[in-house]
């Protein structure tokens, strides 16, 4: 059923143009095969699991191939960390490249040729205008560019600077390799683009063999034609590159020429999307990491317990589409929640705990009651629960003045603990500032499980935990790390609007012993709490840490509700 409803849905812009280029014999061995090249300077974020459903999923439906390509072109921001965490990551979206892993050095060679052949077709020249000089000279994009005072160097001259740039012979920034093309042209990608920089950087790949790099608007074409890449699916922001993308697979002896196609890349509310910043956030200790769970970064949202089923539900209602936007943070967490209520364990903790003495139950009796996994799903069956004369509850379960609507335990009102039995509050024990440190209660035995002989209904009914059988562990409440819709938007700096309370710890919450066989990767849900994960990173078997993964409603939405926001 699921599938037909999938092949139901209208096709994207994209599908359209794969299946007429099939139709219509314009896809070599008629096998589509597309890319996914992210430069390996940071971990990938959530826009990039747009892009990874996209290309992987495309070539998944029209049973061809995706290529990973890392763009290891600037070893100064590259290292191997990054590339091993962008292979856990789309592995953990449950893609795989199989033998098609490719890297941007493994070219270098053949660029190099390349980049030789345009000098010695008058094509290409070696610039010795300093950055600053080039911009001036680029023009504007109401105004053409100036032809550099060393544009017209012999083609024996640009072969011996370019040799000596190869042989580290010129400092970092004294000199480019320049296509020749056009400086008064609209586009400003074609107005004489740099194609090789110098680099003294030691590449996690080729070691110091190079001190030339090539510059992206050169590798990135050349490599997919190289692969026989049919369909180079990038965002919206390369749309201006693309005549550079199509000169630069149009120069003479590139056999395959591949097409570039440009979708809307993906925009979430209150997260940024920028790996600079992002970078910026975790040098500067805004964040433990770029796996903190409340980075965008997809390590993060793996840590923080979100499943690689909610994402692409999420980018799959987004859907594929020519024309930017913002895409609501709830829809988001909506997708986290509706994935979370069918596959997570419910456990019952309590994070604000506050003890319960039922008076009249047998002092040291112990009681098992059966609790339902996940009643979303009857084969998930259930576990045991050990009840006892002293339990803990939520603090916020219990008021000695009721305040008007309240259907908790306050004294002589009845409750149901879930599970077990009707109790009624009887008293208070108070420390000598006033406050409360537990409360009495009574319990009627013949309310076992919920129900008594006399059909009496309650209306509260609160979760709990055995005080002698309960699982002491760290719980973080994660939230969002920014407090504003588009971060910055207000004051330009986007660091004035983080969220002082976007991580609360509780040292110590108390939750059910069940709780102690979760592992890494479990979905769990705290009964009213939310969901939650045990931490990947800091978690131990003797002092478990667990990660609120969202709220079971949209708390946020509430909050702004009221604020009048």
């Amino acid at each position: 059923m699921e599938n037909e409803i999938q092949e139901a849905r209208p096709l994207n812009f994209l599908e359209k143009i794969i299946e007429d280029d099939l139709a219509n014999g314009r896809v070599p061995n008629n096998t589509i095969v597309t890319r996914f090249p992210p430069e390996p300077n940071g971990y990938l974020h959530i826009g990039h699991i747009k892009s990874i459903c996209i290309n992987f999923g495309l070539a998944e439906k029209y049973h061809g191939r995706c290529h990973l390509r890392l763009d290891d072109t600037n070893p100064a921001k590259e290292d191997m960390e990054y590339i091993n965490s962008i292979k856990d990551d789309i592995r953990w979206l449950g893609f795989d490249w199989g033998k098609y892993e490719f890297y941007a050095s493994d070219y270098y060679d053949q660029l190099y040729e390349i980049a030789i052949r345009l000098i010695k077709e008058g094509k290409a020249y070696v610039d010795d205008l300093s950055a600053e000089e080039m911009k001036e000279y680029r023009g504007t994009l109401t105004q053409p560019g100036r032809n550099s005072p060393y544009r017209d160097r012999s083609i024996e001259e640009n072969l011996r600077l370019f040799e000596e740039m190869k042989e580290g012979m010129h400092p970092e920034g004294s000199k480019t390799l320049r296509a020749k093309i056009d400086m008064a042209s609209p586009n400003i990608n074609l107005r004489d683009p740099a194609l090789y920089r110098i680099k003294f950087a030691t590449h996690p790949r080729t070691g110091d063999k190079w001190c030339i790099y090539p510059m992206y608007d050169f590798t990135h074409p050349i490599s997919d034609a190289i692969e026989g890449i049919t369909h180079s699916i990038c965002t919206l922001e390369f749309e201006d590159h693309r005549p550079a993308y199509d000169w630069a697979t149009s120069i003479d002896g590139i056999e395959h020429t591949p097409h570039q196609y440009e979708f809307a890349r993906l925009n979430v509310t209150y997260l940024l999307m920028s790996k600079r910043r992002l970078l910026y956030l975790v040098n500067n200790k805004f964040v433990t990491g770029w796996d903190d769970p409340r980075m965008p970064t997809i390590s993060g949202i793996r840590r923080k317990g979100y499943s690689p089923e909610s994402m692409k539900d999420f980018v799959s209602r987004v859907g594929v589409a020519k024309v930017e936007g913002m895409v609501d943070y709830s829809l988001m967490e909506f997708c986290v929640r509706e994935d979370l209520n069918k596959r997570a364990k419910r456990l019952m903790a309590v994070l604000d705990p506050l003890k319960l003495v039922i008076d009249n139950y047998p002092e040291g009796q112990v009681e098992y009651f059966e609790a339902e996994n996940n009643p979303e799903d009857p084969e998930a069956g259930t576990h045991s629960v050990a009840f006892t004369r002293e339990l803990y509850i939520e603090r916020e379960d219990f008021m000695e003045t009721p305040v008007k609507g309240y259907h908790r335990l306050y004294p002589g009102n009845e409750i149901r603990l879930k599970y077990a039995y009707y109790v009624t509050a009887v008293k208070v024990d108070k420390d000598e500032d006033g406050n409360i440190v537990a409360v009495h209660c009574t319990y009627d035995p013949e309310s076992k499980g919920g129900t008594t002989p006399d059909g009496r209904k309650v209306k509260g009914t609160s979760h709990w935990v055995s005080a002698d059988h309960v699982l002491k562990a760290e719980v973080r409440q994660y939230d969002k790390l920014f407090k504003a819709e588009v971060p910055g938007a207000a004051t330009g700096n986007y660091l004035d609007d983080i969220n002082p309370d976007s991580l609360v710890v509780i040292p110590e919450a108390y939750i059910e012993l069940e709780a102690a066989k979760a592992k890494v990767g479990d979905y769990l849900q705290f009964i009213r709490n939310g969901y939650y994960c045990v931490d990947s990173k800091d978690s131990r078997p003797e002092a478990m840490v667990f990660n609120r993964t969202c709220t079971l409603k949209d708390s946020w939405a509430k909050q702004k509700k009221k604020m009048g926001l």
